[in-house]
């Protein structure tokens, strides 16, 4: 076969054509071993390949990613894998099970790091570290869309107009900071359509947590002195705030305005408890995110500080996946790479080693956040200070981590042998339901596992077709609509969604209901447990949980697996509340007038002010609608048409 230039590898265009390529040998035969058969389909990738910085997976005879890497030059790095002498164990399973590759070329190594983080995250790869937790993480979003900003808690892509500061390590640690927030300068957080629809002010204000823009108790010019504030305080200046107040009170008292005193001593005590309790004491910090690792029976943790302007905003433990074999400065580097990858670098990173490829990672950080990142690993001084603090906290975490494994495992396979499974589950689902006198009815579901609650993969079901009363069928309906979605997305249970056991909360009745689905959905090997209240209901300990077949069983009330049944139990069942709880607030603040065409704020509101609740405007005659203020006669025959819909 005979080439044009351009398909030699060498050529300055041959790049172009693995934009996209994947490059595929499948062996002839089956009297090579995997591992020959592994090299051999990398030596033929390996022929064409440029040595231009780029990205490439390795995959299995099933296409499934097994390992996503970056080089500088991907003919050299590839190369590497077909000496396998030279290879840790870890890589030669690897290769002995790699069938086929995939290259996408870029024009930097630095471009290179940033897909390759994108692509782990997306694929999952067993060879790669991976950072389990992907959750994302919890922002204070101060929205300028707006002429009276709010502030609110905010997850996920930051497309609101606005100030987002964070990241915080948890949604509890928002949730203090956003009261001690509204303590302190009485922003609004009600939605938009709250807002509008005010005419006296709501319990905020009653309780001095909001100024009340929506009824005029404050003007835009003071209201915009308040945000400017908040703005001044959450970029960590909050020395300026603190005089400002200390003032006002001072100037309030000599007037004998002892009211509005009261005022700003509120809010310097919510000031003085923000300081109190986030301020780190690091000279010239600013904006800074510290880790530190510590590694301890193949288990790694990975503490992480989150500091911005000089204050606080929580810390977080972190166990990557994947890391036996890994050098730990190699753990650290894939692990920072994917920690920004969908969130913005601070301009600075403090780390407790050094790192072969500090500079690429810097590169990397920069061009993602579109301003120079550094990353550091103090020797002296206050960072360095806070940086063994953070060394004390992963490896106290990680001793955490390694006990409650050890006991985590006995008790599951104690599990395992108590309910005759046929090993260690690795995933219980628990299901429960919630609604009060048959209202707003819900279902839930949590995961656990070895590693403890898996809330990502919590799922809630509104109850749609059972009778909302009746708690057999609500059972009946979130697990028919359960295992219908895992014989569409997984017949063959390959990606491990499918339960090794079923909890349920609910005794004989719920659990024959659980049964007769099953059956129908051909269900016969996932185990299920009913755990009810024992005879003396209502008291700890007594729990029986049920088996099909009518077998029953009780633990002693110190035993270690009761206590852990019963935090499944109970986490389901906050859940489930939750859940029923929000669904109910929703409901609270709806009405079937929303439903119409053509009515908007200011008709619903003239129509409730006319008829006093949304079931007598429905009931309504067609006269009565067109006596209504701002309800012309077509919108009156709108109206009445929309709830008296002909045959």
């Amino acid at each position: 076969m005979n080439r044009t230039p351009a398909d030699r590898p060498d050529h300055p265009h041959a790049a172009e054509r693995f934009n996209e390529e994947q490059a595929t040998y499948a062996v002839r035969g089956s009297e090579l071993p995997d591992l020959d058969q592994g090299v051999a389909a990398i030596r033929e990738v390996v022929k064409t390949l440029p040595v231009r910085p780029g990205v490439y997976r390795m995959q299995d005879a099933r296409g499934d990613v097994l390992y996503v890497g970056k080089a500088r030059a991907l003919k050299n790095r590839v190369t590497n894998y077909t000496q396998v002498g030279k290879l840790p164990k870890r890589l030669q399973r690897m290769v002995a099970q790699t069938r086929s590759m995939t290259v996408v070329t870029t024009q930097t190594e630095a471009e290179a790091l940033l897909l390759e983080a994108q692509l782990i995250k997306r694929f999952r790869p067993p060879y790669n570290v991976l950072l389990r937790d992907d959750k994302s993480f919890p922002f204070i979003l101060l929205r300028e869309d707006h002429s009276f900003p709010r502030v609110q808690k905010h997850r996920g892509a930051r497309r609101i107009k606005g100030q987002y500061y964070g990241p915080f390590a948890s949604a509890g640690s928002v949730t203090r900071t956003l009261n001690a927030l509204q303590k302190l300068f009485l922003l609004r957080s009600c939605s938009d359509s709250f807002f509008e629809n005010r005419s006296r002010p709501c319990l905020l204000y009653q309780i001095k947590r909001c100024s009340a823009p929506c009824v005029g108790r404050i003007s835009d010019e003071d209201y915009g002195e308040l945000v400017g504030e908040a703005k001044e305080f959450l970029a960590g200046k909050s020395t300026g705030v603190q005089s400002r107040l200390s003032k006002q009170m001072a100037i309030a008292a000599e007037k004998q305005d002892y009211e509005l005193a009261a005022v700003y001593r509120d809010r310097l005590r919510a000031l003085t408890y923000i300081q109190g309790s986030q301020t780190v004491h690091a000279e010239g910090l600013g904006d800074a995110d510290v880790f530190a690792l510590a590694c301890k029976g193949g288990t790694i943790s990975i503490q992480a500080f989150f500091i911005r302007g000089g204050q606080n905003w929580g810390h977080r433990a972190f166990f990557p996946a994947h890391v036996n074999e890994v050098p730990e400065a190699e753990v650290m580097s894939s692990f920072l790479v994917q920690f920004y990858e969908d969130m913005p670098p601070p301009r600075r990173i403090l780390i407790d080693r050094d790192l072969p490829d500090r500079e690429l990672l810097e590169e990397a950080l920069s061009a993602r956040a579109e301003r120079k990142v550094v990353i550091e690993r103090p020797q002296r001084g206050a960072r360095r200070k806070l940086l063994e603090q953070a060394q004390r906290n992963a490896e106290e975490a990680l001793d955490r981590r390694l006990a409650e494994t050890t006991t985590q495992g006995k008790i599951l396979r104690e599990l395992a042998d108590t309910f005759d499974l046929a090993d260690v589950p690795k995933r219980i689902e628990v299901y429960d339901n919630s609604h009060i006198m048959g209202t707003n009815a819900t279902g839930a579901m949590i995961v656990a596992g070895p590693e403890g609650f898996r809330k990502n993969s919590y799922r809630k079901f509104n109850i749609k077709s059972a009778q909302t009363n009746d708690d057999f069928g609500m059972m009946k309906e979130v697990l028919e609509r359960r295992f219908a979605r895992l014989e569409k997305d997984d017949p063959d249970r390959q990606t491990g969604e499918w339960p090794d056991l079923i909890l349920i909360d609910g005794g004989k009745g719920q659990l024959s209901a659980v049964c007769e689905v099953m059956e129908n959905s051909g269900v016969n090997d996932v185990p299920v447990v009913g755990v009810a209240k024992g005879p003396h209901h209502g008291r700890e300990g007594r729990e029986v949980f049920h088996l099909p077949g009518g077998r029953e069983i009780t633990l002693p009330t110190n035993s270690a697996l009761l206590f852990y049944l019963q935090r499944l139990r109970d986490e389901a069942h906050r859940f489930a509340i939750g859940t029923h709880r929000a669904k109910r607030a929703k409901s609270l603040t709806t009405s079937t007038l929303d439903e119409v065409p053509g009515i908007g704020p200011n008709r619903k509101r003239a129509l409730l002010m006319h008829f006093g609740t949304a079931r007598a405007v429905k009931g309504a005659a067609l006269e009565d609608l067109e006596k209504a203020p701002g309800i012309s006669k077509a919108m009156a025959r709108q109206l009445y048409d929309y709830f008296h819909p002909r045959g």
